[in-house]
Order: structure tokens, then C-alpha cells, then sequence
């Protein structure tokens, strides 16, 4: 059988950099090499493509959270019908290789610039199959504002918040204070289209609201103000069916972690120091709320038009009732990340997973669908 040719794209522009460069090394080593021909693409943190590391060892999160190599060589994906070649160019133009062309596209990029459907653009553009969701949900599953905008046309549950664009917190910060003030403290402060919990706040007063939205700002112009929820942080991982048939969901999974220093699961939990987190998978909740979390994440992929994979995640409140609190269209997938770890528990392993990706991007028609 002819080797499928997979162009494995990490790193990127966002603060989450290095977080993808791990996921791009966990998916290397798992990549049968019987099956699979994989042309490593890095995106560099200034935005230029750059020929990916091909050691995976090189890539794990012992060895540090690196960034992709410089290089005098540029990768670039031209536009076309789906069968022209990748090039690989010196960066003074002065040698151009072709590279052949590629049978799918796996991107592994976090946060704006890799999952809010710029990438998937450029891949529909370029008639290029590729894993993950198309333009507009990840587009507007990317965005914490527009995304609850569509749970809640969708007719799904979601907390009370405030959304805040840069404009508005200039020209009408007193009616956002405002606003703020009306819900239950703390409240969280995010930027809108951030991950990895970067750039994110606790805050207990509405005195303390304004140096929150500067810190999230460091990150997004657009930040989202949501109110706490007492209860319990549950996921559900959704996987894409061949064909008509619905998308699955995985046994629902929570993460607990003691004492976080910052209140709630942030960057350093997950990554950093991740001695006090555990995962609990299935998560601990009765039968009842189990069903209730895996059929809402499938109508919540659903609502987005998604393709491939989401993860949903949710608020158990301590009152019962269940909340979507996001959607991730491109979540976290190294080996210990908790999309895989809840498909591993619901009998598919990480590399199955992967095959079942690629094998979703080759099945689905290019363009309008």
C-alpha cells in the first residue's frame, strides 16, 4: 500500500508555541512509519514556516518547553488544486526544492493563527485535506464570545457573562463595570480567543476587574468576564463518524488538582508543575449526569458544524445543573493531554485515534460541504 503523506504543522505564532510542539512530537512518535510518510513543518514564533524537527525525542516535555529551530529555509504551500508541491525555499531565494505534494494536512496549533480557522483557510484555499474542524467552527468556537453565542441559539445551557471588546472597555468601561457588578463573585477574566488558560484571572471584587482585563489583554484585545460556577470542571471528548453517522462521545472525564495556586486549573497546573493533578476518568458523577454531558457535547459539536474532533467542557454545578462552559476544536493532544486519555479509556488508544483523524480529513469532500 502507498504510504499516506502527512504534513505535520506545530509551533505557530500564539503563546501556546511550545504546548504544540510537544503535541507535534507525541503524534510523530506515534505515526506508524509502514503507514505513514510525515514531512515536519514548524511554524516559527514569528510567524515563518521553517523545516520541522524529525526527532521526536528531541520534542518531549522533559526535554523543556522548546521552540521550533531557526532555519535559512522558508516551506511554503501554494495555492492550487490539491496536487502541487510543497516547496522548500532558502530564505535568500536562491534554491528552490520541491518537495512533492501532500495527501493530508495535520495541524497541531494552539490558539489564534493555528485554530480559529485561519490555518483551515489556507488549507481550503490550497484544496488541501486536512484534520480538525473547518473554518467557521473553529472561527467561532475559538472565540469565547461567539461561542456562547451559538450554545445559546443551539438552545444550550451556558453561564452568566459579560462580553467586552477592546472598543467597548475604552469608550463604555462604567456600563461593563456595570454589568460585571450584576454577576456572582469571583469572576473569571479571559481573553477571548486565548488557551492553555494564559492570561487568565481570578478575581473576588469588582475594584480588582480592571487590572484583570490589562492582564488578559497582554494576550487578546477581546476578553470574555464569566461568573464563577461552584460545582465541578467535567470534559467529554467527541470524535467525528464516517459518512451520516452521528459523532461519538467518550466517558466524561475531570481533572482534579489540589490547592492550585491561582484558583483554578491554569498554564502551570497543566504543563509546568502537574504533581497535584490527577485525571479521573470515567469522572465521578452519577449515571444521569454522565448521559446528560455526552449527549449535550454531541449537540454541541453539532451546532458548530464541527469535523474531526472537539472537546466540550463543562460546569457540574453544585445546585445539579450542568452548564457548557466551552468548546475547544482543537484540543490538547499530547500523550497525557485529556482528549486522548478519555478516547484511551473508552477503548481507543492514542494511535488508533490518530489513524481515525487522518482517515476522517481523506473521507470528506473538498469545499462547500
Amino acid at each position: 500500500m502507498k504510504k499516506i503523506r502527512i504534513a505535520l504543522i506545530y509551533g505557530g505564532t500564539s503563546g501556546e508555541h511550545a504546548i504544540s510542539r510537544v503535541t507535534a512530537g507525541g503524534i510523530m512518535r506515534a505515526l506508524n512509519p509502514e503507514c505513514y510518510d510525515v514531512l515536519s513543518i514548524g511554524i516559527r514564533p514569528d510567524g515563518t514556516w521553517v523545516p520541522g524537527e524529525t526527532d521526536p525525542s528531541e520534542m518531549a516535555l522533559e526535554r523543556g518547553l522548546g521552540k521550533v529551530p531557526e532555519s535559512d529555509r522558508r516551506i511554503v504551500l501554494p495555492a492550487g488544486n490539491g496536487d502541487q508541491p510543497l516547496l522548500d525555499i532558502c530564505a535568500d531565494g536562491s534554491d528552490v526544492r520541491n518537495l512533492g505534494p501532500i495527501d493530508v494536512a495535520f495541524p497541531v496549533l494552539h490558539g489564534p493563527f493555528g485554530e480559529d480557522g485561519t490555518i483551515q483557510g489556507l488549507f481550503e484555499m490550497a484544496n488541501v485535506p486536512y484534520v480538525g474542524c473547518g473554518v467557521l467552527a473553529s472561527s467561532a468556537g475559538m472565540d469565547k464570545d461567539m461561542m456562547k453565542k451559538v450554545l445559546v441559539a443551539a438552545g444550550l445551557p451556558v453561564g452568566p457573562y459579560v462580553g467586552v471588546t477592546a472598543s467597548r472597555w475604552r469608550t463604555d468601561r462604567d456600563q461593563v463595570l456595570a454589568e460585571v457588578s450584576e454577576l456572582q463573585f469571583p469572576v473569571y477574566v479571559k481573553p477571548a480567543r486565548g488557551g492553555s488558560s494564559l492570561g487568565i484571572s481570578r478575581v473576588e471584587t469588582i475594584d480588582a476587574v480592571p487590572a484583570a482585563v490589562a492582564e488578559a489583554h497582554k494576550h487578546d484585545p477581546k476578553i470574555v468576564i464569566e461568573q464563577g460556577i461552584a460545582g465541578r470542571e467535567i470534559e467529554v471528548a467527541v470524535l467525528g463518524s464516517p459518512g451520516d453517522e452521528p459523532a461519538r462521545a467518550s466517558l466524561p472525564g475531570e481533572i482534579l488538582l489540589e490547592a492550585p495556586a491561582e484558583g483554578f486549573y491554569d498554564f502551570e497546573s497543566k504543563y509546568v508543575s502537574t504533581d497535584a493533578l490527577t485525571m479521573s476518568i470515567p469522572a465521578r458523577i452519577d449515571d444521569d449526569a454522565t448521559a446528560t454531558v455526552r449527549e449535550l457535547a454531541v449537540r454541541a459539536f453539532d451546532a458548530f458544524g464541527c469535523e474531526g474532533l472537539t472537546r466540550v467542557d463543562f460546569f457540574v454545578a453544585d445546585s445539579g445543573e450542568i452548564l457548557i462552559n466551552e468548546i475547544n476544536t482543537l484540543p490538547g493532544f499530547t500523550p497525557f493531554s485529556m482528549y486522548p486519555a478519555m478516547w484511551e479509556a473508552t477503548g481507543i488508544p492514542y494511535s488508533e485515534l490518530i489513524d481515525k483523524l487522518v482517515d476522517l480529513a481523506l473521507e470528506r469532500p473538498r469545499g462547500l460541504r
